[in-house]
């Protein structure tokens, strides 16, 4: 537990890694100064790169820690010097779960979702074999890019086995790394002709994907507070997703979604956070409203993401309660998770662009 002069350990993977490549670092630093003023009751070391230092002294409770190396690396060195942790990552390199491993080794008490959850729900098809049954999910299968070439023929395969169960449905498949965020490197395969070597132009051989029966419906998120047992939903997400030359790219979105499916996502979004052992603080489930009026399910999950994502910027500007002070109030148990006032007011919109995160009130 937080005492009154105790301090918590605070950062971002890339502001504090030096990332200079603007599409990535609009949005880092949207997310790490929204969490820095949300915990300005607290004493915050916060570790960012050197290059940020005339940035933080506005922040009086900030005693900034200014490093010119990766923060994985920083971390290994330096995590067992503090006893709380709160931090924004996402799973590119393994960061998210690599970042949680080094903290629980170093007996840092984190405020975040656990590494086993961390790894269970970067992991694609880790978290399709986690969730029980009843929470629909595109039919999934892993693959390994062999040098050899034979991924193509077994892919053929399971579009041909996958096919047969419904041959008057044209299938189209989606193809994913493994591991990966914000709709990177993701293939359409709308007829099977279409799969080709140049796959491995994306997935070099020894890439793991994953591919998955392909959707056609609304992309939407629902973003979510949990305590490690229980779980809140406290917004359904219209998420801008484009697809060009068989590519996805993530833009943004919208909050609140107005849905006659909000309940369904809800309850699927919260029945799976709390299927998956060690999932805390805020967290985002991703979730497709089907179009297909035929199918039996209405919306299917796509993945977890145990971690602070982007929809928070917007989301605290109407959010009826302080996000990054509750999750410390909620872990610590100086709330409970039902006290928490998951109203909203008002509607934001946040737009990616190349070198900015736009945020305003709708």
């Amino acid at each position: 537990m937080i005492n009154e002069n105790d301090s918590i350990l605070v950062f971002e993977y890339f502001t504090a890694s030096g990332e200079k490549e603007e599409s990535i670092i609009s949005e880092a630093e949207e997310l790490i100064f929204a969490l820095l003023d949300d915990l300005s009751d607290f004493n915050v070391d916060l570790v960012i790169n050197r290059s940020y230092e005339d940035k933080v002294k506005d922040f009086s409770n900030v005693n900034p820690i200014l490093i010119d190396e990766n923060i994985v690396d920083w971390l290994d060195a330096n995590a067992a010097d503090f006893e709380n942790a709160i931090f924004i990552a996402a799973e590119v390199d393994n960061a998210l779960y690599n970042i949680t491993n080094i903290l629980e080794e170093n007996n840092v008490k984190t405020y975040t979702s656990s590494a086993e959850a961390c790894f269970k729900t970067s992991n694609k098809f880790e978290t399709y074999n986690a969730l029980p049954m009843e929470i629909p999910q595109p039919r999934s299968f892993k693959f390994k890019i062999d040098p050899k070439g034979y991924w193509k023929r077994a892919i053929e395969n399971l579009h041909e086995k996958w096919q047969s169960e419904d041959p008057l449905t044209p299938l189209k498949l989606i193809i994913k790394p493994l591991i990966g965020v914000d709709c990177e490197d993701i293939v359409i395969i709308n007829d099977i002709d279409e799969l080709s070597y140049d796959l491995e132009e994306i997935f070099p051989p020894g890439s793991r994907i994953i591919v998955q029966e392909y959707v056609v419906g609304t992309d939407i998120s629902v973003s979510l507070i949990s305590d490690g047992k229980k779980a809140i939903p406290i917004s359904l997400n219209e998420q801008y997703v484009t697809i060009e030359n068989d590519k996805g790219e993530y833009l943004g979105g919208k909050i609140p979604y107005e849905s006659e499916y909000k309940d369904e996502a809800f309850e699927i979004a919260t029945k799976a956070v709390e299927s998956i052992e060690g999932i805390k603080g805020f967290v985002g489930v991703d979730l497709l409203i089907n179009s297909d009026e035929k199918d039996i399910y209405s919306v299917y999950l796509l993945e977890i993401n145990s971690r602070f994502t982007t929809p928070y910027v917007g989301l605290r500007k109407i959010c009826n309660f302080n996000i990054g002070k509750g999750i410390i109030d909620l872990i610590d148990g100086k709330i409970s998770i039902d006290d928490l006032d998951t109203s909203l007011d008002g509607e934001v919109e946040f737009i990616k662009s190349d070198d900015s995160l736009e945020i305003r009130r709708l």
